[in-house]
């Protein structure tokens, strides 16, 4: 990792990535790790790796987006494993294909995590400084423009902007500008990118208080363990894996917090009007669980360390823009919470963003080649969002360059792919975040196969280091002697002979009491187990998944032309026709997942494209 000032680089061939956030990371790692040089421009160098919210990774949809970046070689999983202090697996009384990681970090140590990675990697720099504009050649990038006037000459460009863009804090009555609460925000970028004729718009998230640890009364919080066998994200953290464990606390909002908040809702930046941005739908403040769950007299809120022994605690569930008195006021009326003391009011901050729609599925610009969008400029909210576009914009970016295609992943073979697919063809309303119900294909999406799913793309693009790779090879050759153990071995039950792979399908049947000490010696061979053990169990819905997606591949494949002209089907309706005109999607199958779009224009589409397509040919 160099750090460098304010220097002219001639170098078309090299990839800028504009911010040091979770996106920024992953797309230099991944441009790194295919052999590609990179440099992030970062205001502060320091900040890079920042957990700048919740001082935790994963949970319900997310942790899938985790261990799919790890299937391709990203560094999130290994980094919040190193640095974690809780490991807890939710969703345990339901289906596995919905089971989610979540892991409590010390935010002081997953930086310093970070950091070390970068230190030990030379294709990586550091360039102090601020990205605000770009120039083009011909619809190409060819240089990125500092604040300072410094221009640095690049053949792609990675904007991974997070909530700078004209950041504007809001505390009740306060306002001031900011990218984070005491970092600068980003400024003359977004006017930039209008310049280019790019569509922006205005999005909001939050942050709740951070509370004084020793001015809690313990006694009255509920505790909330982590799992007693902990669960690492990475498949390429050590194992054994064990962890030492810091506990969480559960306290409920009653009638008295809500009725302060009442009271004082003008002091709220968002109830008053000061706020123009959409917030999350799937994160609301505190405000708006009161006023949009009304008959609900509490709510649950976490109190959660946000470093080992942390004298400062994460409020989960108190995302506010009030005052910081009227926080204060309406915390106190919490037993648990009676003389709490804030180290930081919680805040509501707005931010630029730009409509993905504008993008293909590699997260290029239609229209200005080599400009790349990952992160919460996308619309997206959440750490795992973010990085997961990261580390396929740095490799598209690499491919960019190397006029070697593009990596796209498919709704129907990852999360990720998923994600970028709802980003490209929506009308962006709120920030994005992902969830398992997102995910139509989602039995056969599982956490657990993720490195089954994805080791050949990874290893087609060459995503992972060699120990990465001699991970992932040892653990699908541990699946295949699983599997070949429970299709060839039986076990009597009752007065039947029957295979294991037939017995395993029982419920309340599992695998680790069965396996051989033999089968316990092979790597990976817990992981190995419960991904074999999934796959019988669920053989016949798995089946019936693989099936539909059959089918579906056939709007897939049909691609639709860059130079089409909606404009000549006739029976199309002019909403239709805006819609697929402003979107441009690449495929039938994406077409028909733009709102708005009817089946019957889906099959007068599919009709004029296939005769298209027969002339051209």
């Amino acid at each position: 990792m160099i750090f460098l000032g304010a220097s002219v680089l001639e170098n078309n061939k090299k990839i800028i990535i504009a911010g040091g956030g979770h996106a920024g990371l992953e797309a230099a790692f991944a441009i790194a790790r295919m052999g590609g040089r990179c440099s992030i421009v970062t205001m502060e160098p320091a900040a890079v790796g920042r957990l700048s919210c919740n001082p935790a990774m994963g949970g319900l949809g997310k942790s899938h987006l985790v261990k799919e970046m790890d299937a391709l070689g990203g560094i999130m999983g290994f980094c919040s494993d190193l640095a974690g202090i809780q490991f807890k697996t939710l969703n345990k009384t339901k289906g596995r294909a919905v089971w989610a990681n979540r892991i409590q970090l010390d935010k002081k140590t997953y930086p310093k995590h970070i950091h070390a990675l970068l230190n030990k990697n030379k294709n990586i720099e550091i360039i102090k400084g601020e990205v605000v504009d770009f120039q083009t050649k011909k619809e190409r990038v060819v240089a990125a423009t500092l604040k300072d006037g410094t221009k640095i000459s690049c053949g792609a460009l990675i904007i991974t902007c997070g909530t700078f863009l004209n950041g504007l804090i809001h505390i009740g009555n306060k306002s001031f500008s900011a990218g984070r609460m005491g970092e600068k925000p980003a400024k003359g970028l977004t006017e930039s990118l209008i310049k280019h004729g790019f569509t922006t718009g205005r999005l909001k998230t939050g942050t709740p208080p951070r509370l004084l640890s020793n001015s809690i009364d313990w006694s009255m919080a509920t505790i909330s363990d982590g799992d007693k066998k902990p669960n690492p994200f990475s498949l390429y953290t050590k194992r054994p894996f064990s962890a030492k464990q810091e506990p969480c606390y559960i306290v409920n909002t009653n009638k008295d917090v809500h009725s302060v908040i009442h009271s004082n809702i003008k002091s709220s930046a968002m109830f008053s009007g000061k706020i123009k941005g959409v917030g999350p739908r799937y994160c609301p403040s505190i405000e708006d669980k009161i006023f949009r769950f009304s008959d609900n007299p509490s709510h649950m809120l976490f109190l959660e360390p946000e470093w080992t022994r942390s004298n400062q605690i994460y409020l989960n569930g108190f995302s506010t823009s009030l005052s910081q008195e009227v926080q204060i006021q309406a915390l106190q009326q919490i037993k648990a919470l009676r003389n709490v003391k804030l180290i930081r009011p919680g805040y509501a901050i707005e931010y630029d963003y730009s409509p993905p729609y504008q993008l293909s599925s590699t997260l290029m610009s239609k229209n200005i080649s080599g400009l790349f969008f990952a992160g919460q400029i996308n619309g997206t909210s959440g750490y795992e969002e973010a990085a997961a576009q990261g580390l396929l914009a740095g490799a598209n970016a690499y491919l960019h360059l190397q006029e070697l295609g593009g990596l796209v992943l498919k709704r129907q073979e990852s999360y990720i792919g998923v994600m970028i697919d709802d980003l490209i063809t929506s009308y962006l309303d709120e920030p994005y975040r992902m969830f398992t119900s997102r995910a139509e294909h989602r039995l056969f999406l599982r956490s657990d196969n993720c490195y089954s799913r994805l080791f050949s793309l990874a290893k087609k693009y060459n995503l992972l280091t060699s120990y990465q790779k001699n991970c992932c090879g040892a653990l699908l050759d541990s699946e295949k002697v699983v599997l070949r153990w429970a299709e060839t071995n039986s076990l009597v039950v009752g007065e039947k002979t029957i295979k294991y792979s037939q017995y395993l399908k029982r419920p309340g049947v599992e695998i680790l009491n069965l396996i051989p000490k033999k089968i316990q010696s092979l790597p990976f061979y817990k992981e190995a187990c419960f991904n074999i053990e999934t796959n019988i169990k669920y053989e016949g819905y798995i089946i019936n998944e693989l099936e539909r997606i059959k089918v579906i591949q056939k709007l897939e494949n049909l691609k639709i032309p860059k130079d089409f002209n909606y404009n000549k089907i006739q029976g199309l309706s002019n909403e239709s026709r805006s819609r697929l005109t402003k979107v441009l999607p690449e495929t039938l199958g994406q077409a028909s997942r733009i709102s708005g779009i009817r089946p019957t224009d889906i099959t007068l589409l599919g009709l004029n494209v296939s005769k298209h397509v027969s002339r051209e040919t």
